[in-house]
């Protein structure tokens, strides 16, 4: 493991802030419906930070982006969170208004501005951008875990200028994804969804680490495609490397599954039976109901991505695996998008260990023990 928990200094344990600017780069990327938040799962992972400042005296200048339309607006994040502490919005990051605002502000009060990436500058980790956001304030905090793996001015810029720490919510996720890295035995991965690139470092990682690895969805299907199987119309790739890992003893693919025929029906078929004109939405009832009772015996457990074609509202295989994990008596960490969002939909993210809300970044810290966000905070010069 790269770094000790003790290297990761978190703004809960600083003294005297009264008085003091914070800058607080937030994670409120959250989806919208008819310009209202429609699952603030990650603004209210937040709030325990920026309500900590307010309480400390401090004043709170609130830093996000929002999507991937430079066009988007954090209003109607704003209004979400007014619920749950008072905070004041400035529908833009920079000009007189917003330095009369940040010179006007009461110790104890906050304020949001508009999102990062209206801009390239962002993006691009443009040094100006970032020492022009550092002006605004005496102190950085990153509170935004879910997106550490980026580079961006905001996350790995801004410390640069200022003394930097970790947030309640990323000091969080920092120690419980920490544990993952450390973890006790029999360890039980489950991995699904799509994203290639990323899952791919990752198994060959974790072959040597975990006892059982179970692959399902796009990823499953790319491993069946690798040692021979007809995969038929299903998501999947040609990856260099998928063969060897496809047949390693600790690697398990499903041996049924949930097909999608060409007239639209669907069936389920043992993976040696799967026709040209098939697709592949889900793992089969048989495999999901094995692997739960194989995630019994394990004493921790970690699951990324959803075993089926989610979108389409084909979940089963997932939801199984889900109840499996929330029976066992294993440390569990579950994360990703998709698997989190299903979990919640069943009213079970209390059933296990840790719920991530981090996603890609999850499995950026996972493959490589940190993150360019974290490092930023560890290597901090200002502190």
């Amino acid at each position: 493991m790269t770094h000790t928990m003790s290297t990761l200094p978190s703004i809960a344990r600083v003294k005297q802030l009264k008085g003091k600017r914070v800058l607080v780069r937030a994670e409120l990327n959250v989806p919208l419906t008819h310009g209202k938040v429609s699952d603030p799962y990650r603004i209210i992972q937040t709030i325990p930070t920026i309500t900590f400042l307010k309480r400390a005296g401090a004043k709170v200048i609130v830093i996000a982006h929002i999507g991937r339309d430079p066009q988007g607006t954090l209003k109607p994040v704003a209004r979400y969170m007014n619920r749950k502490t008072a905070i004041g919005f400035v529908p833009e990051l920079f000009g007189p208004r917003v330095d009369k605002i940040i010179a006007d502000m009461k110790n104890g009060s906050a304020v949001l501005l508009e999102n990062l990436r209206g801009t390239q500058e962002e993006e691009h980790n443009d040094a100006v951008f970032a020492k022009r956001l550092a002006s605004y304030a005496d102190i950085y905090v990153d509170d935004a875990f879910g997106a550490a793996h980026r580079a961006h001015a905001s996350i790995v810029g801004i410390p640069k200028y200022l003394p930097a720490y970790a947030g309640i919510s990323f000091a969080d996720e920092y120690a419980n994804l920490s544990k993952v890295l450390d973890p006790r035995h029999p360890f039980a991965f489950i991995l699904g969804g799509a994203k290639f690139e990323t899952k791919m470092p990752l198994l060959k990682k974790y072959v040597d680490i975990a006892d059982a690895i179970y692959v399902g969805g796009a990823l499953g299907n790319t491993l069946l495609k690798a040692q021979g199987y007809e995969v038929g119309r299903s998501v999947a790739e040609d990856v260099r490397g998928a063969k060897a890992l496809a047949e390693h003893s600790r690697i398990h693919l499903p041996y049924d599954v949930l097909v999608e025929k060409r007239d639209k029906t669907t069936t389920v078929r043992l993976v040696g039976e799967i026709m040209a004109s098939d697709c592949i939405i889900d793992i089969g009832p048989e495999t999901a109901a094995y692997w739960a009772e194989e995630l019994q015996s394990a004493k921790e457990i970690l699951m990324n991505g959803p075993m089926g074609f989610y979108e389409r509202g084909y979940s089963d295989g997932t939801n199984v695996l889900l109840r499996g994990i929330a029976k066992s008596p294993a440390r569990s960490t579950i994360g990703g998008g998709d698997t989190v969002a299903l979990a919640r939909s069943l009213h079970m993210e209390k059933r296990f260990t840790f719920v991530s809300t981090a996603g890609g970044a999850m499995l950026d810290f996972l493959a490589n023990d940190t993150l360019p966000g974290v490092d930023a905070i560890v290597k901090n010069e200002r502190r």
